[in-house]
């Protein structure tokens, strides 16, 4: 009998992060499909170049909450 999505999350909170995460990924890629090599190159550009932002202090990160405060106001809600 396949497992409920509740029994994953129930079953998966107790790994490593890092086992969730492949996981993930491993779901998406056999969901969607894999990203081209193009793809691929762009979004690890856009990674550095932001890390290198967040490291040089020209960027600072938002707080998932602030962030979502934010765009409530946005939209009115």
């Amino acid at each position: 009998m396949p497992m409920t999505a509740d029994q994953i999350v129930e079953e998966t909170s107790r790994w490593p992060a890092e086992d969730v995460a492949d996981l993930l990924d491993r779901i998406a890629l056999a969901k969607h499909g894999g990203m081209s090599a193009a793809r691929t190159e762009a979004w690890t550009e856009v990674a550095l170049r932001r890390s290198a932002e967040l490291d040089s202090g020209k960027s600072e990160l938002i707080p998932g909450d602030v962030a979502s405060a934010r765009i409530r106001k946005i939209v009115g809600r």
